[in-house]
């Protein structure tokens, strides 16, 4: 049964200002949420590419959303390929090899299947084996960073993905318990990682083992390097007048989702009196809304796991084309 909450749906996919002859691109399929709402303000020449590495998905998508036909392609990849697997498809328009489509959404973070299903080793409220892998396919696995790591590279991870401050004192019971026999479950890991936080802390902010399990998630997958890669493929393949819909679940997504918008807005340095640009600051996006979009309080109410969300949307600047 694969049960998911999507998450600002109809913000994020008003964020695209969908035509219904256009060609969009779902990156994160998940439950399907996202593209079945775009899929159904397409019309009969419009297009949707939806990319999940996650075999669940796909089998889902297959079977809930077959009834629009060849309006859906599923592409079985990780996102950072996006420029690479678009360009495989015939149909999508190119300019200068590369694939112009015209929205392109990123609905970051895991499934909540992932979490629920305890077989999958992503929840730290079931005892499963250490695996956390999106793409079953993947070689490294949670168990292989737990017991085979350093001990630097394990508090690096905990404290850089995880913001975890009490990194090194886990990653020293970690390493000091694989000494004695391999860490194989989530439920031992679980108990090490309380081990290395002390009580006090343990009795506020929720689950001790919440910070430290995104971190491993997030190395597993390579998660932050694959959303730089494909945010900035997205920005390659975004037609003119094209908008990139993102939706992040914690600070690390959302800081590089701001970097990036950042680092391609329009930046005009002429005085404010000045009747036209003459600096040639010109950039290739432009800010739709300068705030996050955040979810609402009855959102926030029929899905708790909404509450860290934020979407920001931005469009390709129309005078790219035109030089």
């Amino acid at each position: 049964m694969f049960h998911h909450i999507t998450v600002l749906k109809e913000e994020a996919t008003e964020g695209l200002r969908i035509k219904p002859n256009g060609i969009y691109v779902d990156c994160t399929l998940g439950g399907g949420g996202h593209s079945s709402v775009i899929l159904s303000k397409l019309g009969a020449e419009g297009r949707l590419i939806s990319f999940d590495q996650d075999d669940w998905a796909h089998d889902h998508a297959e079977a809930n959303l077959s009834s629009y036909g060849e309006r859906l392609t599923l592409v079985r990849s990780n996102f950072r390929y996006l420029q690479e697997k678009l360009s495989e498809l015939e149909w999508v328009p190119k300019k200068e090899g590369v694939p112009q489509v015209d929205g392109i959404l990123f609905d970051l973070g895991v499934s909540s299947p992932q979490f629920d299903e305890g077989e999958r080793g992503f929840s730290y409220n079931a005892d499963a084996p250490l695996d956390m892998r999106m793409d079953q396919t993947a070689g490294l696995t949670a168990r292989e960073i737990v017991n085979e790591w350093p001990e630097r590279e394990i508090a690096r991870i905990l404290y850089q993905y995880g913001e975890e401050k009490f990194s090194r004192r886990i990653a020293k019971v970690i390493v000091e318990k694989r000494s004695e026999h391999p860490i194989e479950t989530t439920g031992q890991l679980v108990e090490l990682i309380k081990e290395g936080i002390p009580a006090a802390a343990r009795r506020t902010g929720g689950h001790p083992a919440k910070r430290s399990f995104q971190a491993l998630r997030i190395a597993v997958n390579d998660e932050l390097g694959a959303f730089e890669d494909g945010l900035h493929a997205a920005i390659r393949c975004l037609a003119p007048g094209g908008r990139v819909s993102v939706i992040t679940f914690h600070s690390l997504e959302d800081r590089i989702c701001k970097q990036i918008f950042a680092k391609f807005v329009e930046r005009c340095t002429c005085p404010p009196d000045f009747p036209m640009c003459v600096c040639g600051g010109k950039g290739e996006l432009k800010l739709i809304n300068r705030k996050p979009v955040i979810p609402t309080e009855q959102e926030l109410v029929d899905n708790p796991r909404a509450r860290s969300a934020k979407l920001r949307v931005a469009e390709k600047l129309q005078s790219v084309a035109e030089e």
